[in-house]
């Protein structure tokens, strides 16, 4: 156990640059540099809460219904913190793992004061406590963390707000003779203007008689620089007024101002006294400008820069993150899958789960978590690597967010080594190397499980067995009974359970019995939803059933706040017979790791 305890030291004492609002603009700049020199880029969310029994991702789960669930979990819980980790390979003796890692900290604040964000998220009293433990600074997040909006939000936000522009000027076209008229009338009166500041003759004037002067022709104050507005009621006046501008002088800017409903109401002209002087005014503006759309932007100015550089994202539990992540900072959730991820490839083309990738190799099929498949590969395999982190933060404590983006990129290093992955297909050493993409948007949906370095070695005969949702029978009103007792009472009740069936508790009040001949499936719930006692020896007992359609309708009504045979019963009260075992063939994976192949929903 010396091994891989020392390797959980080593990630615990490297630090990530920890992000905050007072440092955000600078961390931005520096992960625009480090994008560009990276190969891929891991992430880690730390939320406020994770789904918990029957609402969390199950054995018995499609990919439509793990999506409902995930939603629901990205909607009802809040990022807190979002750990990116921009890292290159390089392959030589020993291999060369360079990463960057960053800690961002975030709330949902109000910064522009328009009532968007207006979140309501749930926390979970476990998750928060288990973050105080590992040191998590709840005052940094609340007082610091950085805010954000949507790409949805910024758009309603920027009908609501706008500031004085720098517009380029457009190539022009032809010019009635209304224009001429209107561009003769202002190019005079921008002339006469100027000319109480650039004469020097004007300079000796009376004080009174110059101000006077500068009332009449409309002159004001821009800082510490003259300046003049010129109203315009169309954007074809604005162009005339731009080029009547760019006739006049190069020592005058121009600035285009809307209104209230963001159609430009006038062109403000500014006095600069030199090259230099017109140069930093540019520069200022041009600052304000960045400064302006930080706060519209916030943290999502992270997103772009990640969706810009088309990097792969490497994670962990990506189905849960990346919905998480979709409906913070893109846009709200779909209500389906493949809207959802015809949405996320706009995004993310290239995401590749982690756990995806550690169960190519045997045993770690069974690991349940990240320190477990570290630790897997620690003691069976030796992997010569170097990791160096040039950006240090210096700070002593590490959260648990930080250490998990490092895991992850250390352990895509080592998996990648193994099996021989690249972020292009090519020839390394005289052998064919696989590319990343190969890997790519494949999920495996999960719940949160305690960490351990316990992986049970044993043989697993077939981990990616799958079986038909017709074969999926859906049973409550059973009392609370343990798997082996509800075993037992089935067996002794009725002959179809003679036949091989597996029996899953998805909560205390309802179970689903997976049979492996669908006929027999069909065959039990037509009968468990017989009218005729005679016919139905399960009514006597309480006992009551439904097909996989009724739980996809419940997964699709939302019935999240009730157990699932209150769901069912509520549910079945507005079907007909019929439904309780009508079909529509999907399958599921019938073990724990329930895997989500979708590449399918990309092809959009």
């Amino acid at each position: 156990m010396a091994a891989p305890r020392a390797a959980a030291a080593a990630a615990a004492a490297a630090t990530a640059k920890q992000v905050t609002r007072q440092n955000f603009a600078e961390a931005v700049r520096e992960l625009r540099a480090h994008l560009q020199e990276s190969d891929y880029v891991a992430l880690a969310v730390q939320k406020t809460g994770a789904p918990t029994g029957w609402r969390r991702a199950l054995p018995v789960d499609t990919a439509e219904t793990a999506y409902l669930k995930a939603k629901l979990a990205a909607e009802s819980f809040q990022p807190l913190q979002i750990a990116v980790c921009p890292f290159r390979l390089r392959n030589s003796s020993p291999s060369t793992l360079v990463a960057y890692p960053y800690n961002f900290h975030l709330f949902p604040r109000d910064e522009l004061q328009l009532g968007m964000p207006t979140y309501s998220f749930s926390c979970q009293s476990s998750y928060l406590s288990t973050m105080a433990n590992d040191g998590f600074d709840f005052n940094i997040c609340i007082y610091d963390g950085i805010s954000y909006l949507s790409r949805v939000q910024e758009s309603l936000a920027r009908k609501k707000i706008f500031t004085p522009c720098h517009r380029q000027l457009l190539p022009s076209s032809n010019t009635s003779v209304a224009d001429s008229v209107f561009m003769s009338r202002i190019k005079s009166r921008i002339v006469q203007w100027r000319k109480g500041y650039a004469d020097p003759s004007k300079k000796n004037d009376d004080c009174l008689v110059g101000s006077l002067s500068r009332l009449i022709l409309g002159g004001e104050l821009y800082g510490s620089r003259p300046s003049m507005s010129i109203d315009v009621c169309s954007d074809r006046q604005v162009q005339l007024v731009l080029e009547a501008v760019n006739h006049i002088s190069d020592d005058l800017v121009s600035l285009v101002v809307p209104d209230k409903a963001g159609a430009a109401r006038a062109v403000r002209v500014i006095f600069t006294s030199s090259k230099e002087d017109k140069n930093l005014l540019l520069m200022d503006i041009q600052k304000l400008e960045d400064e302006q759309n930080l706060k519209f932007r916030g943290f999502r100015e992270v997103i772009d820069l990640l969706s810009f550089s088309q990097k792969p994202i490497i994670s962990y539990n990506c189905l849960n993150d990346l919905t998480m992540m979709h409906t913070k900072f893109i846009a709200p959730l779909p209500p389906n899958m493949h809207e959802f991820m015809c949405s996320l490839k706009m995004v993310f083309s290239n995401v590749v789960d982690i756990s995806h990738m550690w169960r190519q190799i045997g045993p770690l099929r069974k690991a349940k978590n990240i320190q477990a498949a570290l630790s897997y590969l620690q003691k069976q395999y030796f992997v010569p690597m170097e990791i160096e982190l040039p950006q240090q933060d210096g700070t002593s404590s590490v959260t648990k967010n930080e250490q998990n983006v490092l895991r992850i990129t250390k352990l895509f290093a080592k998996l990648s080594y193994l099996l021989k992955i690249g972020p292009k297909c090519q020839l390394q050493s005289g052998e064919q190397c696989t590319a990343v993409e190969e890997y790519c948007n494949i999920f495996y949906p999960s719940c949160k499980v305690e960490e351990s370095d316990d992986v049970d070695f044993a043989i697993e005969s077939d981990t990616k067995k799958t079986v038909s949702t017709d074969n999926i029978v859906f049973l409550w009103g059973f009392r609370e009974k343990s798997v082996s007792e509800l075993r037992s009472y089935l067996i002794g009740l009725h002959q179809a359970f003679s036949d091989d069936f597996e029996v899953k508790l998805l909560d205390t009040t309802c179970s689903a019995l997976i049979f492996c001949n669908s006929d027999t499936a069909m065959q039990l719930l037509k009968e468990i939803s017989s009218e005729d006692p005679s016919l139905n020896s399960f009514f006597s007992e309480g006992l009551k059933g439904a097909g996989f359609e009724v739980y996809r309708k419940v997964c699709r009504l939302g019935l999240w706040d009730s157990d699932l045979a209150k769901a069912f019963d509520d549910v079945s009260s507005e079907l007909g017979a019929s439904t309780f075992y009508e079909c529509r063939n999907s399958q599921i994976y019938r073990n724990s790791s329930l895997m989500l192949d979708l590449k399918e929903y990309l092809e959009c």
